[in-house]
């Protein structure tokens, strides 16, 4: 071989070799999956769920098995894959049968170890408006003419039946309990009520869910790719509903929705009774320095580390007897807040047991109304 086809073949797998290394070595689309930090409370898991998704075979825009990659990568332990029955703008297209997405998506939800729930949305005028079933065995009953017998047709079936977007079509765009609902409340076929779809909160639906002893529920309502869901800049999350069940399989799931055992995640707030956020709030907060010491001048500080990823806005309910404490204060998702607390006299000396009442403003009881908290904590009074 001579000297300048030897230097040609030399280059050329100089060329080559460099070509794989960066095909192979070079930025890759990473597989990952954001876990939602929300710690489990005693005796609860806390799973995400989203139970109200739509494909290609009813009015959305993506394959069944996108739709449980998705949920995977956001964090989800279980979605409901809810198509209409009545339309399928898409029919020329895939199959009608009311089942299909459901089948496609399965063994992707397999494979990622992820819950998959059969589902439904009967799509009627208001009133009654569109209703969600999940945990149906077959969707095919639910296509008929009537909306009580599609409802019933689900109920036939053990299926969990809540209404969806409660001011969806209402020609003043509010929310509205009409003469229909009462109807399907008595006959013992509404269980829960969409408190939060998408990026609208209902309050109506959170008292409605209060009053007559319903499951509050929060679901993305997705159509598009979950990624042009968020606001760009704007890191945000899809709505879900958090489940405290016994245990991660679908029978606890369907055990807690039925037992009202839900708390509402979106928008930055939690919603929910009392005895759940509670429980929650409690396990996500640790003070690091239970005894704080207020030195010369009587200042001193207090941290508190908040081991969930949501952020709580606190408004002092009281100001304690012997010091003063930040009217405002919030405890940063995921962080270690630390805030200063000030002596109300010199004079006060020795070691003082604390509680400080606080309002967490965006942890809703009720509407408006924001979960009662105590910060507890020891002052050591020095001069």
């Amino acid at each position: 071989m001579s000297r300048s086809r030897s230097y040609r073949f030399s280059s050329l797998v100089v060329f080559i070799s460099a070509s794989l290394f960066f095909t192979f070595a070079g930025p890759v689309r990473a597989e990952v999956r954001t876990e939602v930090k929300i710690p489990n409370i005693p005796e609860y898991t806390i799973l995400k769920c989203d139970f109200h998704t739509h494909t290609v075979f009813s009015d959305g825009d993506v394959w069944p098995t996108v739709r449980v990659e998705e949920a995977w990568r956001d964090g989800l332990d279980a979605i409901a894959i809810t198509d209409h029955i009545e339309y399928q703008p898409h029919k020329k297209d895939v199959s009608t049968d009311h089942n299909r997405s459901y089948e496609l998506a399965e063994p992707q939800a397999q494979a990622l170890g992820m819950i998959l729930i059969r589902g439904a949305e009967i799509t009627r005028s208001l009133p009654p408006g569109h209703f969600n079933a999940i945990f149906i065995k077959d969707a095919n009953p639910l296509d008929t003419k009537e909306y009580l017998d599609a409802i019933k047709a689900a109920i036939d079936q053990g299926a969990f039946v809540f209404w969806n977007h409660p001011s969806f079509s209402h020609p003043k765009g509010i929310s509205e309990w009409f003469p229909e609902h009462t109807t399907i409340l008595e006959k013992g076929w509404m269980y829960g009520i969409e408190v939060v779809n998408g990026r609208t909160y209902y309050p109506e639906s959170q008292q409605w869910c209060l009053e007559k002893k319903l499951t509050m529920m929060a679901d993305s309502d997705i159509h598009d790719p979950i990624g042009m869901y968020s606001i760009p800049g704007v890191e945000e999350k899809r709505p879900m509903t958090l489940v405290l069940a016994k245990e991660r399989t679908p029978e606890a799931i369907k055990e807690a929705l039925f037992a009202r055992k839900t708390v509402v995640y979106a928008l930055g707030m939690l919603i929910g009774e009392e005895q759940y956020l509670k429980p929650i709030f409690d396990a996500s907060i640790n003070v690091l320095n239970p005894s704080v010491n207020l030195s010369a001048g009587g200042r001193g500080i207090c941290q508190i580390r908040n081991n969930s990823e949501v952020s709580f806005e606190l408004e002092c309910a009281a100001q304690p007897e012997d010091i003063t404490v930040p009217q405002s204060l919030v405890l940063y998702g995921d962080k270690v807040t630390r805030f200063p607390i000030k002596a109300k006299s010199k004079e006060t000396t020795g070691t003082k047991k604390v509680k400080v009442s606080y309002v967490v403003k965006n942890l809703l009881i009720a509407p408006k109304t924001g979960l009662p908290v105590t910060l507890d904590f020891e002052a050591v009074f020095t001069k």
